[in-house]
């Protein structure tokens, strides 16, 4: 006969929409130790585990905190209920909570206010899809601005009702226990938010179906809502109006948006580098969703992801996003990382709705392989293995071709095909390897060049560069060369950056956020760094904040009509870095929307 010794789960705080799935460890007839699943169609020593979900829900219906989820909420903002904020945003534990807040929330309405006032019915496509039914009594509170909070109905943000039917299985106390699933895992719902989940496992005698030991109980914390960021809008920028038709639409079908996101592979999400986001907030159980939910929002036509985990790819982003229409293609690093048991790789995915684009070509940069060829071909053989040491980083790019379903051509040139070159790519990281990051940025920017002679077809360049504004390998992408004096040329121990003048392409690249700076709005300007004309920043933790994250384009062929607007200070609580609860990577996703120019203006 087997027991059960011991059930727990990653995270002891369940939120909505995050599978829950417990760790059993099973004792066997031998003495031996196993944490296999023991189902009915395969037996150990005659039994397996029966397993049950059950939701306790109190007679009087609790709502958590927005700042503190784990917290019982005990004040409502009167004025969120009113502005149609997302209604889990509302709730605050105490006045105290809700003064320290006070900064962040203010923002929330000015947001709302401020969505009205530019876009009309627009706000109901901001906040709609986030809001929550459901608001109770509302009664004085904090300067008016808040009530008590009452009971009120369940919130429902926007999950599906579970397919295994409630059932009623005990009431006692106040209490009233419903089975939710007779399955090892279980997913909770908008119904069990503010309730305690338990799960309880039992070994089953396989022939009699009568349980032969004690069902072992596990509790988790009260469920919480999924904390969702407020929505980020897309700002048109340049002469986009003389685009549109009657309804606000674009014009032409030449139109496309491009989105580019570190996703911040599992691997490197540890409490010990990320020691400021709750434990739950960092697990991957709950950020996989989390981002999911982010990336399918933006509706993007073509995605550009990085440090995506090919275990993750293959087994998530790929069947997930096709669900919503996007075909894949996917490159890993050329090196493995140890993670405490398999080894995990990361690499960059390039998605493209299936219904915009065809797949023509894809090339495959490993700058592992230009090193070596670099290193044969320059570097003294005394100095090939130290050469080696510095460039071989495992860095890669993902080029593809892609072939538009719609044309911008006009009857200049009837049935031409409108092709489009998307490069993905993730520079190293070392601070102190300079040398190695402009080296991989220019080898690039060459193998573009290449693709550009053999055919006339706009192009972008996505990704995380990890260079800041002003560094040598941003300069060499945004004005086509590097200044000879350049401080960062200083160091170039294995002399593959000499002669500067050798550090050049011919690309027409453009960043797309230097739009803002020139025809944003003063709010949006205000969030770009004048003397770089780029955003102040893309990636923000606790040690770094800065840009590391660039969309350029060939502004020969392509022109940018909006933009996806920046974070600020507003946008992220004080004093907090990503990831978060709300945003589910340390780096900010960038996307912009381009159009198509035609041949005959070129």
């Amino acid at each position: 006969m087997v027991s059960v010794l011991r059930v727990h789960l990653p995270s002891e705080i369940p939120i909505v929409g995050c599978e829950l799935t417990p760790y059993v460890v099973l004792k066997r007839l031998d003495g031996s130790a196993s944490t296999e699943d023991v189902n009915e169609a395969s037996p150990v020593d005659g039994c397996f585990l029966r397993y049950r979900w059950y939701r306790i829900q109190s007679d009087k219906k609790v709502q958590v905190c927005s700042i503190h989820p784990t917290e019982q909420a005990t004040l409502q903002c009167l004025g969120c209920v009113k502005a149609k904020i997302p209604i889990s945003k509302s709730y605050h534990c105490s006045p105290k909570c809700f003064s320290d807040a006070w900064q962040h929330h203010r923002a929330l309405h000015d947001r709302a206010t401020s969505a009205v006032n530019e876009n009309g019915t627009e706000e109901e496509e901001l906040f709609g899809r986030f809001n929550s039914s459901g608001s109770g009594a509302l009664n004085s509170g904090l300067s008016g601005s808040t009530s008590n909070v009452a009971q009120s109905p369940s919130m429902n943000n926007g999950t599906t009702t579970p397919s295994y039917p409630a059932i009623i299985t005990e009431r006692s106390g106040g209490e009233t226990w419903f089975e939710v699933a007779r399955t090892k895992t279980y997913t909770p719902t908008a119904d069990d938010i503010g309730h305690v989940l338990k799960f309880e496992c039992v070994p089953v005698d396989v022939e009699t179906r009568i349980p032969v030991g004690s069902s072992f109980p596990y509790f988790t914390s009260r469920v919480i809502p999924a904390p969702s960021p407020s929505p980020r809008r897309l700002i048109p920028v340049g002469d986009v109006m003389a685009h549109l038709d009657s309804d606000g639409r674009a014009a032409s079908s030449g139109t496309f948006t491009v989105l580019s996101y570190n996703i911040l592979s599992d691997v490197y999400a540890t409490n010990e580098l990320y020691s400021y986001c709750p434990s739950w907030a960092l697990s991957w159980p709950y950020r996989r969703q989390n981002l999911l939910r982010e990336i399918v929002g933006y509706h993007a036509d073509i995605l550009c992801l990085q440090e995506v985990q090919s275990d993750h790819f293959e087994e998530f982003f790929a069947p997930e996003l096709d669900k919503h229409g996007y075909q894949a293609l996917y490159k890993k690093k050329t090196a493995e990382v140890y993670n405490g048991s398999p080894y995990a790789i990361d690499g960059c995915a390039t998605f493209f709705r299936r219904d915009r684009f065809s797949h023509v070509k894809k090339y495959e940069v490993e700058f592992n392989k230009a090193a070596q060829s670099l290193t044969e071909a320059v570097i003294p053989t005394a100095q090939k293995k130290n050469a080696l040491n510095r460039l071989l980083k495992d860095n890669i790019a993902l080029i593809v071709v892609l072939e538009a379903k719609f044309s911008n051509q006009g009857a200049d040139a009837p049935g031409k095909r409108q092709l489009l070159c998307v490069a993905n790519t993730h520079i190293n990281v070392h601070h102190d390897l300079k040398d190695v990051k402009l080296w991989q940025v220019h080898t690039l920017l060459k193998g573009l060049e290449k693709i550009a002679v053999s055919a006339d077809i706009p192009m972008l360049v996505c990704g995380d560069f990890n260079s800041v504004p002003g560094s040598s390998p941003h300069a060499l992408l945004a004005m086509g060369k590097v200044d000879p004096m350049h401080p960062e040329l200083a160091v170039d121990p294995l002399g593959i950056l000499r002669p500067a003048s050798k550090l050049t392409h011919q690309l027409p690249l453009v960043s797309a956020y230097s739009s803002f700076v020139r025809m944003a709005p003063d709010q949006h300007r205000r969030r770009m760094d004048p003397t770089t004309n780029e955003p102040l920043f893309t990636n923000c933790t606790r040690d770094f904040i800065g840009t590391l994250d660039y969309i350029f384009y060939t502004a020969d062929s392509l022109m940018v009509d909006s933009l996806l607007e920046l974070l600020d200070e507003d946008s992220l609580r004080k004093d907090t870095a990503l990831p978060s609860p709300e945003w589910s990577s340390d780096h900010i996703a960038l996307l912009a929307g381009f159009r198509c120019v035609p041949r005959s203006r070129r």
